[in-house]
């Protein structure tokens, strides 16, 4: 299959997946709120808000009509904020019974602690259902830099469909079965970047960062697993190939937010700063409410929500993190 595409979000990602399904032979509709970033995509090939100096493929169309986007494909990327989906795609839920929506949004939404396959079922029981994650600046993607990711869909018919739709010889996507193991990977590692990016800030080395990943993906695999996810997608492109992009790469926002706040930033200054949505900001409250109720330990996540949300110092979490009781690191 290969065709006509709409792809909802004109965030830096939202615009790299609209490219890169242009690059891979289809035409892509990308839908935003911005009429100037529409008119720039359309006139100049750049969305000068996200990707500025970077050109797009030219089949690329950009709308601000979101039942146009909506209705012209069979198949609709989701590219918005985690918190965004119900209110975006819900007055359009009679339009998607029958579509194909390939989620590319990570994160958990607050109060139901949905996973986003949950949220669309919800919105329309009747679409099929994948998700696309992996490690993946939009920077480098636009740029055409060889890139790997992960397709997972409870049908493996639909994910070798979306892999051959999507790929391209400077894109690869693998396939998986496992929704919950990928969408889980993809919104957990977010929280765990912006405690990488704290520890980078306090200034406490490459120890200590390794540390943070490492026992963050533990966590990551703890909670996942307790909702029926697979171990071994923990260890592949959605778990730590995107944790380590993501608590290292100096284009993740997640991991710049954790490092303005390591440095002393205040939180709604740094948040202004980053020119886009953080979506591990938003998962941190949203997880550690749901491994609280569930009795998941996660302590990383943890002092990353008393930061965020409780005013708690960066330098006293690393404080607790270090003085837990001692365990076995497997047990």
């Amino acid at each position: 299959m290969s065709g006509n595409i709409s792809v909802i979000g004109a965030g830096s990602w939202g615009t790299a997946l609209a490219h890169t399904f242009a690059v891979a032979g289809n035409s892509p509709l990308i839908w935003g709120r911005d009429a100037q970033v529409a008119d720039s995509i359309n006139n100049r090939m750049e969305n000068p808000r996200y990707l500025q100096g970077l050109k797009i493929h030219p089949v690329v169309k950009a709308t601000i009509d979101l039942e146009e986007a909506i209705t012209r494909s069979k198949l609709i990327v989701c590219s918005i904020p985690t918190q965004q989906i119900r209110t975006v795609f819900g007055p359009f839920a009679d339009h998607l019974k029958d579509k194909i929506i390939v989620n590319a949004s990570k994160g958990i939404e607050i109060g139901t602690h949905f996973r986003v396959s949950q949220i669309f079922k919800s919105i329309a029981p009747t679409a099929q259902y994948a998700v696309l994650s992996g490690p993946s600046f939009a920077e480098e993607t636009v740029k055409g830099l060889p890139t790997a990711v992960t397709i997972a869909a409870e049908s493996a018919e639909l994910c070798k469909m979306v892999q051959a739709v999507a790929s391209s010889a400077v894109f690869r996507a693998y396939t998986s079965d496992d929704v919950v193991g990928v969408e889980m990977a993809g919104a957990l590692k977010n929280v765990i970047a912006i405690a990488s990016g704290m520890v980078w800030g306090l200034g406490l080395g490459h120890n200590s960062q390794a540390a943070t990943i490492t026992r963050g993906l533990a966590e990551i695999a703890r909670l996942g697993q307790r909702q029926g996810a697979q171990p071994l997608t923990f260890l592949g492109l959605a778990g730590m190939g995107d944790l380590v992009l993501t608590c290292t790469g100096p284009l993740s926002r997640n991991r710049r937010l954790g490092e303005a706040i390591g440095k002393g930033g205040k939180l709604a200054q740094v948040s202004s700063e980053l020119g886009g949505v953080a979506e591990g900001y938003f998962t941190a409250k949203a997880a550690s409410q749901w491994a609280k109720e569930l009795g998941v330990e996660m302590p990383i996540l943890r002092e990353v929500y008393g930061i965020l949300y409780e005013g708690t110092s960066a330098r006293d979490a690393v404080s607790s993190l270090m003085r837990r009781d001692l365990k076995e690191e497997l047990g």
